[in-house]
């Protein structure tokens, strides 16, 4: 497919560092890219954009080494190369950042930061250097951690700052960035766009793929856009307004993002009283309506998830009361959770809400497998692949088959099997964390339509998010949390931005902490 090319194309041949051209790539049962081209200039942010499997991260793995294309070049500096690993990608200078962390978790931070290339004094390791040159990584990202601290005690946002300060390690020409702020704090994304601005005066090649509309605006140079493997075009970033960015993502318009709600909320189904846990959260108290979606808000970190932890069972509050349906429920349990109509959709769907390794089918029934089995116990096998393909269908998750392993499926995908699974329960409430993090626009849109249906049905919905939007668009109360309290409770039509941060970041209307 055609595109627009920039205006200036002569002048940014001058600078051309990277270039690929009809790249090919098939996975069984996938075409993932189908002739794609793509090109980096030296100096300028280049944002690739798409829904998810639209082809993007398969073509940035491409580059990386991770795999390799099955037609078409790629040429660095006009010369022609073919990268087999990481590792020779990276000695070509070529760095990337995965929307997927993998660290080592029993590890140091500085450990992390030079595996394969560590500071050695003879055979034996330096770490007297390797941690002064850990510190100074961490700090150039903005980061205050002791590079000694053991990366499994650290947060999801520190590993990603960790991450990105790793990228930084390698001196690369080329960096490409894949979801790099999908977990990390305003402030923290604020530094890394400082980063970056940087990275851009030394002439650094950078590559930014993400979601958030807003940062591909404030950051970007020029967009390129894929949809369905294809190469749709590649824009100036002054050239295009966010309407036209998404159509050419989406082929449509969306013209209401957030579906209309009309239904009252019912009786009380959940109500939670001065619930506490030492040292996370203090003296929580909130009520939950039949049909009513109520939204937590407040910055990362606020408390907004180990609230939810602690009453779906996963952690133990230290004091306070949980009533389901007014039944006290003591000691919460996840099995006791569940039993009592709760279904937990949590804010890690690949550590917490899937199985990688096993297929659609089974990450859609394992849960309800009681349910799917006969007074035996033997599975009715029928009756489950009948019921896997009702919500495949009615969740329009696109998979090749029912077989197909969830790790090779796009983001957008896994968390639609997230909430088949759940639904399968059948459960009265539903806590949805951050439910369409990391997912395109259109996948947002068929989850916010799923969510407000589900609320017409008569479910109780508590939805997590940390994007403004979503919050002030699907809900019809909102809780805000400020570092483990509870700062304020919001009508619908109450509710505005300037309201919110007040309260999430402990501001009263005079300006004043």
């Amino acid at each position: 497919m055609g595109g627009k090319v920039m205006k200036n194309e002569e002048r940014a041949q001058d600078g051309l560092v990277l270039e690929a051209k009809n790249i090919t790539k098939r996975f069984p049962g996938v075409l993932a890219l189908s002739n794609v081209n793509f090109r980096l200039i030296k100096g300028r942010v280049h944002a690739l954009m798409g829904e998810n499997g639209a082809g993007k991260s398969t073509l940035m793995k491409i580059i990386a080494g991770i795999y390799q294309a099955d037609e078409g070049d790629i040429y660095l500096h006009g010369e022609k190369v073919s990268f087999h690993t990481p590792k020779h990608a990276l000695s070509h200078g070529i760095s990337m950042i995965h929307q997927e962390l993998s660290p080592i978790l029993d590890m140091t931070i500085a450990e992390n930061l030079f595996l394969g290339k560590e500071f050695c004094k003879g055979k034996l390791i330096d770490y007297k250097t390797m941690n002064r040159e850990a510190a100074v990584l961490l700090e150039k990202v903005g980061v205050d951690l002791p590079p000694g601290k053991l990366m499994k005690e650290l947060t999801v946002s520190q590993m990603q700052m960790v991450e990105i300060a790793k990228a930084l390690s390698y001196d690369a020409e080329v960096i490409i960035m894949d979801e790099p702020s999908a977990t990390i704090t305003d402030r923290e994304v604020a530094g890394l766009f400082r980063i970056i601005k940087g990275l851009k005066e030394e002439g650094r090649c950078i590559v930014y793929i993400t979601h958030k509309m807003d940062e591909v605006f404030k950051i970007a140079d020029e967009i390129t856009v894929f949809r369905d493997g294809q190469y749709i075009g590649t824009y100036d970033a002054g050239e295009i307004d966010e309407n036209e960015l998404v159509v050419k993502m989406v082929d449509r318009e969306l013209t209401e993002i957030y579906p209309a709600r009309s239904n009252e909320a019912g009786d009380v189904v959940l109500k939670v009283e001065n619930l506490s846990q030492e040292g996370v959260f203090e003296d929580i108290s909130f009520e939950l309506r039949k049909g009513e979606i109520l939204g937590f808000s407040g910055l990362m970190g606020s408390g907004r998830t180990e609230v939810m932890n602690a009453l779906f069972g996963i952690t133990q509050p230290t004091s306070g009361t949980i009533w389901v349906n007014g039944e006290k429920m003591d000691k919460p349990r996840p099995g006791k959770a569940i039993s009592k109509g709760i279904g937990y959709v949590t804010e890690d769907r690949k550590g917490n809400g899937l199985v990688l390794e096993m297929s659609v089918y089974d990450n859609i029934v394992l849960p309800s497998l009681g349910k799917l089995s006969g007074r035996i116990g033997a599975i009715n096998r029928r009756k489950a692949a009948r019921v896997a393909e009702e919500y495949k269908e009615k969740l329009d998750i696109k998979t090749p088959n029912m077989q197909q392993m969830v790790k090779q499926l796009s983001g957008g995908n896994q968390q639609k099997i997230v909430l088949a699974k759940w639904l399968l329960q059948d459960p009265d409430i539903l806590i949805f964390d951050e439910p369409t993090r990391g997912i395109d626009v259109g996948a947002k849109t068929e989850i916010y339509k799923l969510v407000a249906s589900l609320a017409k049905e008569g479910k109780a919905i508590i939805f997590i998010s940390s994007e403004m939007p979503e919050i002030l668009g699907m809900s019809d109360r909102v809780v805000v949390f400020y570092e483990g309290r509870k700062k304020g409770e919001l009508a619908r039509e109450e509710a505005t931005q300037e309201k919110i941060m007040m309260y999430a970041s402990d501001v009263d209307e005079g300006g004043m902490q």
